[in-house]
């Protein structure tokens, strides 16, 4: 199938069958192609977390907009942005970068000294505003891949972000969670939009062209 086609198939799951699972091998899939997101600078300023353990799922619903949804799931991946730039962050990327290419550390200097003016002198929410932007990308590569996969999928923004943080202990990672996505097998007796057409904005009013 066409990636077209896939993204016609998906749609944003609205119950999951608790006695399915997800395959470890799809789950590594998924969390592949987030991870070969591009993102800026190439900075990759965030971590993708991957919930599969029963308990954590129960305390991270307690926030959830759609509570069954969250612990019925199979997996919850929770994509989580740096919660500030800093020198070391910067450095450290680039350090791995030249050192798997082969060149010496500091052959971008120039270019990360630039990066520090503008992020080290910037209000810490908007960096975090900044990285957090960046999980979006990453976010639907998942769904994408997931939707190749022919693997359920919701996308979810509806949860109390610190309770996420506090059950993960995002603070101690120096993350704040931005979004979520929850993985599993859709129950078509509870799954009520399954069955309904999918609907998007039409084209005409989707799409402005400049010629």
């Amino acid at each position: 199938m066409s990636l077209i086609e896939d993204l016609n198939w998906r749609h944003a799951v609205k119950a999951y069958d608790p006695t399915q699972k997800v395959s470890q091998e799809n789950i590594d899939k998924i969390i592949e192609a987030a991870r070969l997101a591009p993102t800026s600078s190439g900075l990759q300023p965030f971590k993708v977390l991957v919930v599969e353990n029963q308990e954590l799922k129960n305390e991270l619903s307690k926030g959830a907009l759609n509570p069954e949804c969250m612990r019925d799931a199979s997996h919850i991946i929770i994509f989580a942005a740096w919660d500030n730039y800093t020198a070391e962050r910067i450095d450290k990327v680039y350090d791995f970068t030249t050192d798997e290419r082969g060149l010496p550390r500091g052959r971008f200097g120039s270019y990360t000294d630039k990066l520090k003016s503008i992020y080290l002198n910037a209000p810490q929410e908007e960096n975090f505003a900044h990285t957090a932007r960046q999980t979006y990308i990453a976010l639907g590569l998942a769904l994408a891949q997931a939707a190749e996969l022919k693997v359920d999928t919701t996308p979810v923004e509806g949860f109390d972000n610190s309770v996420v943080d506090r059950v993960l202990k995002l603070e101690n990672l120096g993350l704040r969670s931005v979004s979520l996505m929850y993985v599993g097998v859709s129950n078509p007796e509870l799954d009520w939009i399954a069955p309904m057409k999918k609907v998007r904005v039409p084209k005409e009013e989707f799409i402005v062209e400049y010629k």
